[in-house]
């Protein structure tokens, strides 16, 4: 079997992927254009891909090819019907990163909840140093225990954060986009509800027709001056434009993103250049834990074992 890589940055250099090489002759790309992959897939039995789009025009030369393996969950980025067309298979990987994901939701959270860039700040910049208190508590901030979390998308990942939540003494609710997920373990609410009453709203839905453009400016309206959002979803969840102003404006707190409309980020983006303590991005980062990336690549090997065994 010719496997072939086709954006292995995607996944990082820290990684041994040695047994890849026990599958089949690899070759590996760092990144690949639509044109590039075109050229680079023509003898590939199996292709192992993140973002790179596939469709006619990436693939229409691989004709020996059988198998695409997405080293992610979203498949936004495969033409199901041309691959349908042609008897190839695909396969993506779910679950892989519910830790590392909840993980980095309470590190945006923390970050802004309790002022951390102010006081790391306040310390490394000599002020600290000056002070004739031992304690420096200028920035104002709140224990969570009591507060109200709103967890928009109710999947593996909105659920591991909604025990953590709760573990935290967080009165937890949900609203499900999909409407197919239900639980007795917490409350759940409208859409409006979870809004107008929760101080903490964090996003972990996956994008489609119910939740592109979900957050707007009418939806920011609806939350409390003091709420924090947090984006660990996809980025066109939120309307970027609504939310910068929302910020600017007072309508909410805060907000933590890990995922971005356009990524990287463009400079076209209303968040670029934003030095603004109340918004704080990381770039899409919240997957990626080494213990995540492990086991992603254990499971698309596994995947690629099983189908060549078939």
């Amino acid at each position: 079997m010719n496997i072939v890589f086709l954006d292995r940055k995607s996944i990082g250099d820290d990684l041994d992927l040695s047994a890849f090489e026990k599958l089949g002759n690899v070759v590996m790309h760092d990144f690949s254009t639509p044109a590039e992959a075109r050229e680079r897939t023509r003898d590939a039995d199996i292709i192992v891909l993140n973002k790179t789009p596939i469709n006619e025009e990436t693939i229409g030369l691989a004709e020996h090819l059988k198998l695409v393996c997405v080293t992610a969950t979203g498949t936004n980025n495969l033409d199901k019907d041309y691959l349908a067309e042609r008897g190839i298979e695909w396969r993506n990987v779910a679950g892989y990163s519910t830790e590392s994901v909840a993980q980095h939701t309470f590190a945006l959270l923390f970050y802004i909840w309790e002022h951390l860039r102010y006081y790391d700040e306040y310390v490394k910049d000599g002020r600290y140093a000056d002070d004739r208190l031992f304690t420096h508590f200028a920035e104002t901030f709140h224990e969570l225990a009591g507060r109200t979390w709103g967890i928009i998308g109710l999947g593996t990942i909105g659920r591991r954060v909604a025990q953590i939540a709760s573990a935290f003494g967080c009165r937890v609710q949900y609203y499900s986009t999909s409407g197919r997920n239900h639980t007795e373990d917490f409350r759940e609410v409208s859409f409006e509800e979870l809004l107008a009453t929760s101080d903490i709203v964090s996003i972990h839905a996956p994008l489609n027709e119910q939740t592109e453009g979900l957050i707007d400016a009418a939806a920011l309206k609806q939350m409390k001056k003091t709420a924090v959002l947090i984006n660990v979803g996809r980025g066109p969840i939120i309307v970027e434009k609504d939310l910068a102003e929302a910020l600017e404006n007072g309508t909410i707190t805060a907000a933590g993103l890990d995922v971005l409309s356009v990524e990287p980020m463009s400079k076209d983006s209303p968040f670029f250049g934003m030095q603004d303590s109340r918004l704080f991005i990381t770039p899409h980062i919240a997957w990626a834990s080494l213990e995540a990336r492990t086991r992603l690549m254990e499971i698309i090997a596994g995947q690629i074992r099983e189908f060549c065994a078939i």
